[in-house]
């Protein structure tokens, strides 16, 4: 479990220094699906450099990497990665991006990394061990009262229709009167939940490279994930309600309240 960690860090880490390195510099940017839906030659420069890190110690993993898609092997471990969580930011030089590496053994969530290098912030968690931030414990916050929550959300690029459509979903929320976020970074948006930085988040059809390490981080804080049924949630879910589980139930009645 050590060598995993290590070998975790290791990659996190050196990501992250690309990134840095890059951060308000020149560098060619791509559009995938969308012309909002961004990659940079940096996203592949750290992705590239987290795989070298993984395979050069467990040549036989599984991977799956959001801009090489998987890279399939017949293995108990599956390293789940995001190059750049928010590169939209990077792209135009807001520092809320983050390298974003969660493993999972025999499909569960067993370590998870996300590092901003701008804001010098390096999370981890390891199950049934806690979260930290920089080495130092975390812990979600303690607020009971869902009337004074502190929120954060995102929005996806292809919307459903439906009863869940983001939009409906945030009207339902900002009808309470509740200060509301949107950081672009899922993966932040969930260490933020983790350090009693925001009481709760959801967001609808993210991948599972957005939230891989980020699920373990508010679990291992003592938060708690659902769908917006209140089900269990897992890295391929499409839709996410994170929370410090004291305001779940109440925040599960707002999203499923039906409206005129």
């Amino acid at each position: 479990m050590n060598q995993l960690k290590e070998v975790l860090l290791s990659a996190t880490k050196e990501a992250g220094e690309i990134i840095l390195r890059y951060f308000e510099g020149t560098f060619k940017i791509e559009h995938k699906e969308g012309i909002n839906n961004l990659v940079t030659e940096v996203d592949k420069l750290a992705e590239d450099k987290i795989i070298k890190v993984i395979r050069a110690t467990f040549p036989a993993h599984s991977i799956i990497s959001e801009e090489v898609g998987e890279l399939i092997k017949p293995s108990e471990y599956q390293w789940i990665i995001d190059p750049i969580d928010g590169t939209v930011n990077f792209a135009h030089g807001i520092p809320i991006c983050c390298v974003s590496i969660g493993l999972l053994h025999n499909d569960e969530l067993i370590m998870g990394a996300v590092y901003n290098p701008m804001m010098n912030e390096l999370f981890f968690a390891e199950k049934g061990k806690g979260a930290t931030l920089n080495d130092r414990p975390i812990k979600v916050s303690t607020k009971e009262n869902f009337k004074t929550a502190f929120l954060v959300t995102g929005f996806p690029y292809n919307w459903p229709d439906g009863p869940e459509h983001p939009i409906k979903v945030f009207e339902k929320l900002i009808l309470e009167g509740l200060p509301i976020r949107r950081l672009g970074s899922a993966a932040i948006d969930l260490c933020w939940v983790a350090c009693g930085r925001f009481d709760g988040f959801w967001e609808y059809n993210l991948q599972a490279w957005d939230v891989a390490a980020g699920y373990l981080l508010v679990q291992e804080a003592g938060g708690k994930i659902t769908d917006f049924d209140g089900g269990p949630a897992n890295v391929f879910t499409k839709e996410t309600l994170a929370t410090n589980g004291l305001i779940h139930d109440a925040m599960l009645k707002v999203i499923k309240k039906k409206t005129v």
